[in-house]
């Protein structure tokens, strides 16, 4: 299977702009996943860290169901792999195969699109208590395409040290 990537547009309103750019980070982290085994997503970088694309995986699911499922939609529920909210938690990929960890993160990235797209306007805002403060759905979408950036960034490097792939 390849991932399908679309270019954001050059010309487009501020949402539509936010929402591509949201959804070609999206696709390029599925795209340095492509191809590989379970053992291969779980392969660590280099000593001492312990990151593995399972891991980003596992902990972009976590990205997005907090600021979208969390703090945009106010929800009450607990992280995806820890009880006790431990962020760093995600980021184990020990017990976890590919296929679990891509199906839930689509799954919140379901919700996210659904969620951004029954907001009446970016100006919509939700409370971020690690923060203590009230967040727009435009910073959250803005900080999600941070987030996704420089995750794969990681995921480059992490991808070339598996088998030599490089670039997008």
């Amino acid at each position: 299977m390849t991932t399908e990537r679309i270019s954001p547009p050059v010309r487009a309103g501020e949402r539509e702009t936010l929402r591509a750019f949201l959804d070609f980070h999206r696709a390029t982290l599925t795209m340095k996943a492509e191809g590989l085994s379970d053992e291969d997503l779980r392969r660590r970088s280099m000593p001492p860290s312990t990151l593995t694309l399972l891991g980003l995986v596992r902990h972009m699911a976590e990205v997005e169901r907090t600021w979208f499922r969390r703090v945009i939609n106010g929800e009450d529920i607990p992280l995806v792999w820890s009880a006790e909210g431990d962020y760093q938690a995600a980021y184990d990929p020990d017990g976890s195969t590919g296929a679990e960890a891509f199906a839930v993160w689509q799954e919140e990235v379901a919700h996210a699109r659904r969620i951004e797209q029954q907001a009446p306007s970016l100006d919509v805002t939700g409370y971020q208590p690690r923060w203590g403060e009230h967040v727009s759905l435009r910073l959250v979408m803005h900080h999600l395409i941070h987030e996704y950036a420089r995750h794969n960034g990681h995921a480059d490097f992490l991808r070339e040290g598996i088998d030599g792939t490089v670039g997008a």
